[in-house]
């Protein structure tokens, strides 16, 4: 009997994979990539050629070992890493580290974890796609000479331990000249004016803006100006001008890719977009589920395509016609979302099997892994219903020469609304207005209040996580696989901080911002990466030939860097002074950053290398001994609250703990979500926050 090997690069995948394939077949996992360029040098030879030099990534000994020896034993050799470039490139480089025959080994790629997709993929084995290599090679070095070139300099005129990066000091940039543009922001004074309004002898009100004059758009500036229009409204009546009444669809949502997921899940879910693709890795190679064993549950996860397959995209709208009614299935998706280059070789992200519903796998499943599933099921269901359906009413009403309009929509056919509801503020506000809709043009209408507001026009808001993914896709700014590793890094080096969702610059990341803008603009341009994104596709169709891109781009580079040297002031960024006095010497302590987060040092470093945990206290006292209550975490990094004093102290709530206290027994209140509740789940007191 012929023996086959099957290289992937995770144990789950592996474990997932097995089970489909003989007893004839061996799958061992590479444990991800095997070789890369050393850590300790630039690893490109730029007198020769610009030619890579690779080692074998340190640790990797007994992987590679064990490889070799079932390599030895196989007839037949498939490097069935991920579908895209990295994964050809981990097969690329496992190729030439294990001396692979090339007569003997082939490569298989699947977009998702199933039977029939495994299977499929031996059927259609292929040689290693060299170009696909090449474009993710080029990435690499583009970024290491970009690393390693220009973070001594970050180094010598800022500080030891910082680095730049070809796609994130672009993220920083933009982060930068978001709050530039919040900081220059002037608001600007104007008002509102709304009328509630009655109709005929109806009781229920319904809610008129104020549009205009004499059938012109007109903005209202000041209070002066909202009482003149008020009194002359108040002389006036009220009569209905204007009424249209029609049907309004909303279509159905299309099937996740890589950055609306990411986006959807920071909205909805509150994840991070790390977060988002570490869970999402899980599901894609696999989870344990009870009756069907180890399942990858979902389709690739990282891509620009909504495309989907015609066998997934049939059981959608079976699964939909058994489960809810024929009458729900869309009958076409007309739109598939290509206004530009995808990788329209992965499809969308959807569930492997639409039967595996998310109630089906929840006793499987974690909390989040659950979530996150629901989330991109309940998505791909959606994106194969109807669309919903509203009967809308627009009216213009006129009181003397001021102009009014009002509008109210029903939701008369839920379609995919009664799989995925999309937030439509403009929709929810309308149906409030239900009174609209029993207007005529002869109504007798009454005013019950003139309601004028004040508001002040408001700057862009700050980045989160969500809409810098989007601004990034938007501006062609790296790829589906590389936001999530940007924002991670700009957070880890302290350049950015996130406090509830939103994104804020740091005096580091402004400093590093400023430096890489005078002496790198065209790094930190963002046509010009987004023109680099453009020619590594290039390279990924064979059109551009990899190292033309970095005989261009290193001696620019080169030059830049030397001019930098020389011309660049040092700036001196103060590390922030805590309240922790050293025990060693009496300094006190400053706050650090290291490679796991914060930590205390003393500022006499070196005479003094005293260092401390450092401990963030959310401004709330032990209820127990009236000590600070501190962020903490797990062994496994959960967050949780406990007393400064722990061990002596063992107070420890996973919600956080308020100065307010339970009005039934006295204990502290915790917040969950929107409300308040007492820490003992026997009381059961909650209020609203």
């Amino acid at each position: 009997m012929a023996k086959y090997l099957v290289i992937v690069e995770s144990p789950a995948k592996a474990k997932t994979i097995k089970k489909f394939l003989g007893n004839n077949y061996e799958v061992i996992a590479s444990n991800g990539h095997v070789r890369d360029l050393p850590k300790s040098q630039l690893g490109v030879d730029p007198e020769n050629d610009y030619e890579p030099k690779y080692i074998t990534i340190r640790g990797k000994g007994d992987i590679l070992s064990k490889l070799r020896k079932e390599v030895k034993k196989a007839d037949k050799v498939y490097l069935a890493t991920d579908p895209d470039r990295e994964g050809e490139a981990i097969s690329w480089h496992l190729f030439h580290t294990l001396k692979l025959n090339p007569k003997t080994t082939s490569r298989i790629t699947f977009n998702e974890i199933t039977k029939n997709a495994v299977k499929n993929s031996i059927k259609e084995a292929r040689e290693i796609d060299t170009n696909l290599v090449d474009a993710q090679q080029t990435r690499r070095i583009l970024d290491r000479v970009v690393g390693y070139r220009i973070s001594p300099v970050l180094w010598e005129k800022v500080k030891r331990g910082l680095s730049a990066g070809r796609v994130q000091s672009v993220a920083l940039r933009l982060i930068c000249d978001r709050e530039e543009e919040i900081d220059a922001f002037v608001p600007k004074e104007y008002w509102t004016l709304e009328a509630m309004l009655t109709a005929d002898k109806e009781k229920k009100a319904f809610r008129a803006k104020f549009y205009g004059k004499n059938e012109k758009k007109m903005s209202i500036e000041n209070q002066e100006q909202l009482e003149t229009i008020k009194k002359e409204i108040a002389a006036s009546e009220f009569k209905v001008t204007d009424m249209k009444r029609s049907e309004r669809t909303r279509k159905a949502p299309l099937p996740f890719t890589t950055s609306t997921l990411q986006q959807e899940a920071s909205k909805l879910l509150n994840f991070s977009t790390q977060k988002t693709m570490r869970l999402a890795q899980q599901l894609y190679e696999g989870v344990d589920v009870k009756g069907h064993g180890t399942v990858g549950l979902i389709s690739y996860l990282r891509t620009d395509s909504t495309r989907v397959s015609e066998e997934a995209d049939r059981a959608a709208r079976e699964y939909i016609e058994s489960n809810y009614g024929k009458e729900l299935v869309a009958e076409q998706v007309t739109d598939t979302g290509k206004g530009k280059k995808i990788q329209d070789a992965h499809e969308a992200i959807r569930p492997t099997y639409v039967e595996l519903s998310p109630a089906q796998v929840k006793d499987s499943l974690s909390r989040d892994l659950l979530r996150l599933y629901q989330l991109i099921w309940k998505r791909f269901i959606a994106s194969r219903m109807q669309s919903a359906k509203y009967e809308t009413v627009s009216v213009k009403l006129a009181a003397g020469e001021y102009g009014f309009s009002a509008s109210a929509s029903e939701l008369v056919f839920e379609g995919f609304m009664s799989m995925y509801v999309v937030e439509d503020e403009e929709s929810e506000e309308d149906a409030k207005n239900a009174a609209v809709h029993k207007l005529t043009k002869d109504s007798q209408l009454h005013v019950r209040e003139l309601d004028g507001e004040q508001h002040f026009t408001q700057p862009v808001p700050h980045y989160t996580e969500a809409s810098l993914v989007r601004t990034m896709e938007e501006l062609g700014i790296g790829r589906p696989s590389t936001y999530a590793p940007t924002i991670t890094t700009i957070l880890a080096r302290h350049y950015v901080v996130k406090e509830n969702k939103n994104i804020y610059v740091t005096e580091l990341g402004e400093a590093v911002n400023r430096i890489m803008k005078q002496a790198f603009p065209s790094i930190v341009d963002t046509s010009f990466t987004a023109n680099m994104e453009t020619l590594l596709d290039s390279v990924e169709d064979g059109s551009v030939q990899w190292k033309s891109i970095v005989r261009n781009f290193y001696p620019d580079l080169e030059q830049a860097v030397a001019e930098a040297a020389k011309k660049l002031e040092n700036i001196t960024i103060e590390d922030e002074v805590s309240d922790v006095v050293c025990e060693a010497c009496g300094r006190m302590m400053v706050i650090k950053y290291g490679p796991h987060g914060k930590f205390l040092a003393c500022p006499g470093f070196p005479e003094c290398r005293t260092t401390k945990q450092y401990l963030e206290k959310i401004g709330v006292l032990c209820p127990e001994c009236g000590k600070e209550i501190v962020v903490r975490k797990t062994k496994k990094g959960r967050k949780y609250y406990g007393c400064e004093s722990n061990p002596e102290c063992n107070f420890m709530s996973w919600q956080k703990p308020t100065m307010q206290k339970c009005p039934n027994c006295n204990k502290v209140l915790i917040e969950k979500g929107t409300k308040l509740a007492c820490i003992d789940e026997n009381c059961g007191y909650v209020v609203a926050k």
